[in-house]
């Protein structure tokens, strides 16, 4: 009989670690044999708190582009945890995406948001972002839409939640989008407006998403080379962080889109604390499909020819195409996919332990498991 061990609050990691410079590793195994009990043994091994989280896209009550829904997803990670028995965890649900802020999609919103509550979920991550009114003559004219809706489902949540302690993360800025001079990156004045305006409808988050030059995915130079990631701007983020600590408001940051970016550059450069919340994402998707390469090339090649044909993208190199749409794939070959070798399945546990294990050190976060655990007998 299987024992679960529940996720925690997310709100309650996070303020037990928001002082502790560290970043939580948040894990979003999109493909979950190997993947998913490699990560919680390496949070289990470093005594480090850990998020696992998929974003609406992925998995959602109508079946994600990983052909996973909030529950079987839960089911999962719960079965992959019985296990290890990692006990400082939680199950966040990231990029609940608004695009249009339409009736129709909030309901859709909601409706999602209730069977994540039902699965178990202990956090939640509205990302409105994409709602910008670019006629606005000032910066709360433009965030206008995105306070919006982020006010209506953050209320939405809590009164779902019924009075149950949950983690919070919204979003300013939306990640990886461009203008005429490049990446669209937040503004200090953007963010403390944001925060302030939800705090004023009785909306409190623990963390907030900025667009800082990260980009989600992998990322390939010009001739469709796979290259690291080296465009956060550290400054900028630093700026945030410190206009909103000036504020008052005790909200961290949430840095999404890390994988290519150097673990030197994580380890030394990153604002340990200011950044409390670093997603790691693409980087175990990589791991399944270098393993699937290797164990199952006909289920591979498969995989990447569907990709080239069903999701295209002008101009670009096969590799580079499959690397950015390879995503979509999960899906449509779940099935065999989840029927992978024992031996493939260790290969990716193994390669998804070290990798995890390497985040967990460069964000610092050996021992926060204890520092939570410390925290919660206290309260």
């Amino acid at each position: 009989m299987i024992k679960i061990i529940k996720p925690l609050p997310g709100n309650l990691v996070f303020n037990a670690l928001k002082d502790k410079n560290v970043i939580i590793l948040a894990c979003n195994p999109r493909i979950i044999p190997g993947v998913a009990n490699g990560i919680f043994r390496a949070a289990k091994d470093a005594d480090a708190a850990l998020i696992m989280e998929l974003a609406r896209s992925e998995c959602n009550h109508k079946v994600g582009y990983t052909g996973l829904t909030p529950a079987t997803f839960s089911k999962f990670l719960y079965n992959a945890n019985d296990e290890v028995k990692h006990d400082i965890w939680v199950l966040h649900a990231d990029h609940i995406q608004i695009k249009k802020g339409t009736p129709e999609e909030i309901q859709e919103v909601k409706e999602l948001i209730k069977e994540q509550i039902k699965a178990g979920y202990t956090s939640f991550c509205i990302d409105a972002s994409h709602l910008f009114n670019f006629n606005g003559k000032t910066i709360e004219e433009e965030l206008e839409p995105n306070i919006k809706a982020t006010i209506e489902i953050g209320k939405f949540i809590q009164e779902k939640m019924r009075g149950k302690d949950f983690g919070l993360e919204v979003e300013v800025g939306e990640i990886g989008r461009k203008d005429e001079e490049g990446m669209a990156l937040t503004k200090p004045e953007e963010a403390v407006t944001f925060i302030k305006k939800l705090k004023e409808a009785g909306i409190n988050p623990n963390l907030i998403a900025i667009a800082n030059g990260s980009t989600h995915g992998n990322d390939y130079d010009k001739n469709g080379n796979l290259i690291a990631q080296t465009t956060i701007d550290i400054e900028r983020t630093k700026l945030i962080a410190k206009a909103l600590n000036n504020n008052g408001f005790d909200v961290r940051i949430a840095q999404h889109g890390i994988t290519g970016t150097p673990l030197d550059i994580i380890k030394n450069k990153f604002p340990h604390g200011d950044i409390l919340k670093g997603n790691v994402a693409t980087l175990f998707q990589n791991i399944v499909f270098d393993a699937l390469k290797e164990h199952h090339p006909d289920l591979y090649n498969e995989m990447f020819e569907w990709v080239l044909k069903n999701h295209p993208i002008e101009g670009k190199k096969p590799d580079e195409v499959f690397g950015k749409n390879g995503k979509y794939a999960p899906k449509v070959f779940f099935d065999r996919i989840y029927a992978m070798s024992d031996e493939c399945k260790k290969e990716i546990e193994e390669k998804s332990y070290q990798a995890a294990t390497e985040h967990i050190d460069a964000f610092n976060s050996r021992g926060t498991a204890s520092i939570v655990r410390k925290f919660l007998k206290k309260r």
